[in-house]
């Protein structure tokens, strides 16, 4: 039967897992696979898995009990191996790089942060710092049949927007590093220019809270800052 994967874990890690169960409906049993270095959190794989809600909330308790009780290699939802023998084959195969991992995850936390800024806030800084645009913008206003004018102006604006969201994501995402291990940059979203995850200690977690609410600050309330976290550390494995 196909093998489930949660979590891998070094072999001495407590592997708290009373009062948890497995994906799947009925909930699935969990158990362990181990070799002498490493153990991985697996359970039998249903034989529909889809991502319910019931079986989302099931993975991820798993890992945050984990998670908890030290180092974890977070697996994300879905993963599943052939058996529970090679399970352990790959345990053995990636031991040294999967014992590394654990090692620069001991003691860490991912937080993601995304950043989206008013529009109309945006807008007018354009029109008021591109001599173009306010001139295009005036144009089109009092030439509303000039389209190629309009169709410029459209172009300019993008770019620029474009532009100023780059160097704005740069800017709070370096900023935001200082206070972070490591930094995994994703794409931005429809609304959000900045999309970054960041690795902390898990005894500077308040202090990373605590520099982007003060960047959030800084950037005033144009801005909207989304602090999510802590997270298994996805993002770093």
């Amino acid at each position: 039967m196909p093998t489930y994967i949660y979590a891998i874990t070094a072999a001495d890690h407590p592997l708290r897992l009373d009062g948890l169960s497995g994906v799947g409906e009925p909930a699935s049993d969990l158990r362990t696979v181990k070799t002498g270095a490493l153990g991985a959190v697996v359970s039998d794989t249903p034989a529909e898995l889809r991502a319910k809600r019931r079986d989302l909330v099931a993975h991820q308790s798993v890992l945050e009990r984990l998670m908890a009780d030290g180092a974890a290699l977070p697996m994300r939802f879905g993963l599943v191996g052939p058996d529970d023998e090679q399970v352990r084959a790959a345990l053995e195969q990636g031991k040294d790089s999967y014992t590394a991992r654990l090692s620069e995850l001991d003691g860490r936390l991912e937080f993601n942060v995304k950043v989206s800024r008013d529009e109309e806030s945006l807008l007018r800084e354009i029109l008021t710092e591109s001599p173009e645009a306010r001139r295009l913008s005036e144009y089109t206003r009092q030439n509303p049949a000039a389209q190629d004018q309009k169709m410029a102006l459209g172009e300019l604006v993008s770019h620029e927007i474009q532009s100023r969201q780059q160097g704005l994501a740069r800017e709070v995402a370096t900023t935001l590093a200082a206070a972070a291990e490591r930094v995994s940059e994703g794409e931005p979203t429809k609304t959000h220019f900045l999309n970054v995850s960041y690795l902390v200690r898990r005894d500077e977690a308040s202090t990373f809270s605590q520099a982007v609410h003060e960047e959030a600050e800084r950037r005033g309330d144009d801005y909207t800052f989304a602090l999510n976290g802590p997270l298994p550390p996805y993002s770093f494995v």
